[in-house]
């Protein structure tokens, strides 16, 4: 459950679930979404992901939906981790655009020569961003899912590079 948003302005929740198949072990997928250095690779928009504690990040991205765009600033912390085949991810984002914040559950399954990410999540918006409307968000939502996985995969389909480390 996500806590409620701040006081004022126009905000939106939202339920977010999908499941991605990557042909790829559960443990090289599950190390890959808790390293701090691939999910910015992946994360569209993402311009930085500082660890500050383990399993705790300070995040700026850029993002937008349809002309409301800004830069955000906030927090991401893994928690319930439980190797190689769940975690939970909590984000809190403020910026000039408005807030997010989000509650999202990543379950991962073998399956013979992949591995099925089942994930699941709520999502709140809010200010100006939320003001585009629930179509809007939903859709970029889902985008963002689609992109991310894409460039999971890219990194995990490509051999490690010392040098990106």
């Amino acid at each position: 459950m996500i806590p409620p948003a701040d006081a004022g302005g126009t905000d939106y929740s939202m339920k977010i679930t999908g499941t991605q198949e990557i042909k790829a072990p559960r443990e090289r997928i599950y190390a890959a979404l808790t390293d701090p250095l691939i999910l910015q690779r992946c994360i569209p928009g993402c311009e930085s992901l500082e660890e500050t504690i383990p399993h705790n990040y300070i995040a700026t991205m850029k993002a937008g939906i349809g002309p409301v765009k800004g830069i955000f600033k906030g927090s991401v912390h893994l928690e319930d981790m439980q190797p190689p085949e769940h975690y939970r991810m909590i984000v809190d984002g403020k910026g000039g655009p408005g807030f997010v914040k989000g509650v999202g559950n990543f379950k991962l399954e073998e399956k013979v020569g992949a591995t099925v990410v089942n994930y699941e999540g709520e999502l709140q918006v809010g200010g100006v961003i939320a003001s585009v409307g629930q179509r809007m968000i939903e859709a970029a939502a889902k985008m963002l899912a689609a992109q991310f996985f894409k460039g999971l995969e890219a990194e995990i389909k490509s051999p490690p590079d010392p040098l990106q480390r």
